[in-house]
């Protein structure tokens, strides 16, 4: 597996994540009540998927400094969805929408600064 095929299968499980992630917010946003735990868990899936590549890359052949950087700022994110999904989702407490943004926004960081790694 080439760097590239690497950094592009990462991205794409962290973009269909992200599709997950975007239809929740709306839900939890809109309908004022949480994500059926189903989508909750495909998006955790999908992202630890993602990041558990990277980490892979990152220990084996390496990876591109803002590649590393978004690994970094992913990894903080998926804290953030940790909490999101144990703290609260789990005890069916209404997610906190401070916690969602700062989650959302750590994560679309960290996946651009991937894209930008993977067209640099």
């Amino acid at each position: 597996m080439t760097l590239a095929v690497l950094l592009w299968t990462a991205i794409t499980l962290l973009g269909l994540a992200a599709a997950g992630g975007l239809v929740m917010a709306g839900i939890r946003l809109s309908a004022g009540h949480n994500p059926p735990a189903w989508l909750a868990m495909a998006h955790g899936l999908l992202a630890a998927a993602g990041l558990t590549l990277l980490l892979f890359g990152a220990f084996t052949v390496g990876l591109p400094r803002f590649a590393l950087w978004a690994v970094v700022l992913l990894v903080i994110a998926s804290l953030g969805g940790l909490l999101l999904n144990l703290g609260y989702q789990e005890k069916r407490q209404l997610l906190p929408k401070p916690i969602l943004y700062v989650h959302a926004l750590i994560a679309v960081a960290g996946f651009v600064l991937l894209v930008i790694a993977a067209l640099g």
